[in-house]
Parts: C-alpha cells; sequence; structure tokens
C-alpha cells in the first residue's frame, strides 16, 4: 500500500534527497536540507513522497501562490519518480493528491514546466488533462 506523506523531518527529507537528483543531478546531498528549508522559509514550499514498503518511489516539490495572470495556484516546482518504478502508477497517485491540495487550498490554477526534452513526462501530462499553454523563457545569470 502507497502513502503520500509531507516531509517534515530532516531525516524524510534526506530520504526524498535520491529521487529528487535523479531529476536535479545539480543538488548536492550536503545542501539538500538546507536548500529545502529555504524554500519553505521564504517561498512557502512543500515537499511530497509517495512511500511504499519503506521506499521512497515519487517526490513532488511544490507551492501555493497566486499572480494577476493566474490568480491562486498550486505550482509544481519538482515531480520525480525512480526509474524502477514508473509506469506502476506512483506518479499518478502523487499527481492526484496534489491536484486534491490544489482544489482544498481554493486554487483557481494548477501549473508546472517541464524541460523539453522530456518526452515521456509530456506524455504523463498530457494523459492527465494538464494542457500545454505556453512557452518558458530563461537566462542563466550566474
Amino acid at each position: 500500500m502507497a502513502t503520500i506523506l509531507l516531509a517534515q523531518s530532516d531525516a524524510e527529507l534526506l530520504r526524498c534527497f535520491p529521487v529528487m537528483a535523479a531529476l536535479r543531478p545539480h543538488l548536492r546531498a550536503g545542501e539538500f536540507v538546507a536548500r529545502v528549508r529555504r524554500q519553505q522559509t521564504l517561498y512557502g514550499y512543500h515537499l511530497a513522497f509517495l512511500e511504499q514498503d519503506g521506499a521512497v518511489l515519487t517526490v513532488a516539490g511544490f507551492r501555493v501562490s497566486e499572480c494577476l495572470a493566474w490568480g491562486k495556484f498550486l505550482y509544481i516546482d519538482d515531480l520525480v519518480t525512480v526509474a524502477s518504478a514508473r509506469s506502476q502508477g506512483c506518479g499518478q497517485q502523487l499527481l492526484a493528491w496534489l491536484l486534491v491540495q490544489a482544489r482544498e487550498c481554493e486554487c483557481d490554477q494548477f501549473h508546472l514546466d517541464s524541460g523539453v526534452q522530456r518526452f515521456e513526462a509530456h506524455g504523463f501530462y498530457l494523459k492527465n488533462r494538464l494542457h500545454l499553454t505556453a512557452h518558458h523563457f530563461s537566462r542563466v545569470l550566474r
């Protein structure tokens, strides 16, 4: 049976690191907890994880915010499932849980960005009735 929890303790955050590192390989284990804690304090970031048989299989970093363009929204910063558990419903369960959270927070919209190279993820999002609505432009400053 899978369980979805919010990572609260440093130990729970660290349990999520190997899964997150698959999506964010630039992250370092020694900095991970401090970075998550800073985002929690400054930006309302939450880290949810799906656990099954004692193993963290899927993680999602998200926040609730508001802007003029979208109103109140839940934004998924990170969503990743370990390679060995993909296509087994773990990501589906966590995405459904996130949608419930958005509704409970009375969000008007639900958003995420996905790298242009992540074709399998795009198929997953489209299958889940998320729409490709914009191009995201960026520029590295440091």
